[in-house]
């Protein structure tokens, strides 16, 4: 019987995965990395209430792209006109900037807020005043967030983003004229990646690929195993067919002190066991018999005889598909009583002792079983004759 391999779950799983892992990591997917640095903003005032020195460092600032990224000091300035324009959009805005004693040519960092015109705008007016930096302070909406600046263009003065509450911390002090020293400082490197657009079709053609994949593989998959599943339908419907023919074997009980059987020296060729009284045995089409538990497993894998190789379902007549057998149940002898054809061996037996007995000796050869089966043929029809007159007439079958 030639048996299918079942297809395995989880080989297309596995390439699809490769595939993906492929696309992610291969040369040119990911694209170029941004980079960015925080800034440390410090700030120094004296309480006009206690008289004390207030100071307050903090990693709350990032650098504007365009900027560049070094240290920066001054006293912070603000709109005059801070209620009506505190982001200083107007080409002629004028800053205030408290300082203790006259500020004088003293540098000044210039603090205004996000919105009403863009970066640049805001850079260039606090550039045309002089200041040394210019802090902008996010929208109230961000919380304590900050955004990239892009504002190409503004030459090298020191651009930074503060968080909207320490931007409004620092106006409030500065509105009350109270001067505040702020010092900015490099902060903290970050790089970011990002995957190109090159990158992104790389990868959805990729997946689009091994989505592919999986579908063929899980059509493949399915129709192996309806074919499977077929295959061993189909099995066993014809071992079904063949197990009908094998009953239609002759059996026999071995009885003790039986002629045609040697108790003591004859064995099952299958088992390589000797038959035993009672045993129930399987007579061939070539007078081989064996234990009809050993036998018949045979015959239902092999359909030969295990000593001569005689085709036992041709031998019994059937040359075709196993599917054409009427379901014609096989008789079933009754203890201690012998079918017609066994009859017809033992009656064959007692006429000559010298003629072939059925043995499970291996000396017996293929063309031997096949000879003798072919000259009894006739013999073994008028003895079967015989049997069925006496049957007849009531007389001992054996």
């Amino acid at each position: 019987m030639a048996w299918r391999r079942r297809p395995e779950a989880g080989v297309g799983a596995r390439g699809a995965l490769a595939l993906l892992a492929l696309a992610l990591y291969a040369p040119g997917a990911r694209g170029r990395a941004f980079e960015w640095y925080s800034a440390v903003v410090s700030t120094e005032y004296v309480d006009p209430y206690t008289n004390r020195t207030v100071w307050s460092v903090s990693e709350s600032g990032r650098f504007g792209d365009s900027s560049p990224k070094e240290s920066a000091q001054g006293l912070v300035g603000v709109p005059r006109a801070a209620g009506r324009d505190p982001e200083g959009c107007a080409p002629d805005t004028r800053f205030l900037v408290p300082a203790p004693g006259g500020r004088g040519d003293a540098p000044w960092v210039a603090l205004v807020a996000r919105g009403g015109c863009t970066f640049k705008d805001k850079v260039l007016v606090a550039a045309r005043r002089n200041a040394s930096a210019v802090v902008l302070y996010n929208e109230e909406g961000h919380g304590n967030l900050t955004t990239p600046m892009s504002h190409a263009g503004t030459g090298n003065i020191v651009v930074i983003m503060v968080s909207y509450p320490k931007g409004r911390e620092i106006l409030d002090l500065v509105q009350k004229g109270i001067a505040v020293k702020m010092t900015i400082g490099v902060g903290t490197r970050h790089v970011q990646e990002f995957i190109s657009g090159q990158s992104v079709v790389f990868v959805a053609i990729a997946f689009i690929t091994m989505m592919i994949i999986s579908l063929a593989w899980l059509i493949f998959y399915y129709i192996q195993r309806f074919l499977y599943t077929g295959s061993q339908f189909g099995s066993q419907s014809h071992r079904k067919e063949a197990k009908k023919i094998i009953g239609q074997l002759p059996l026999h009980t071995v009885k003790h002190g039986e002629k045609g059987i040697d108790v003591d020296a004859e064995n099952c060729a299958v088992c390589i066991e000797n038959f035993k009284v009672k045993d129930v045995i399987r007579i061939l089409p070539c007078k081989h018999i064996f234990h009809r538990i050993c036998i018949d497993p045979w015959l239902l894998d092999h359909r030969t005889c295990p000593m001569c190789k005689l085709d036992v379902i041709k031998a019994l007549g059937y040359w075709g598909e196993l599917e054409d057998v009427q379901e014609t149940p096989a008789a079933e002898p009754t203890p201690g009583s012998v079918l017609a054809a066994n009859l017809s061996v033992t009656l064959q037996d007692d006429r000559s002792e010298g003629s072939s007995m059925p043995s499970s000796s291996t000396s017996d050869s293929a063309p031997h079983c096949d000879a003798g089966f072919k000259e009894d043929a006739g013999e073994n029809t008028a003895l079967l004759e015989m049997g069925r007159s006496d049957l007849q007439r009531g007389g001992p079958i054996s």
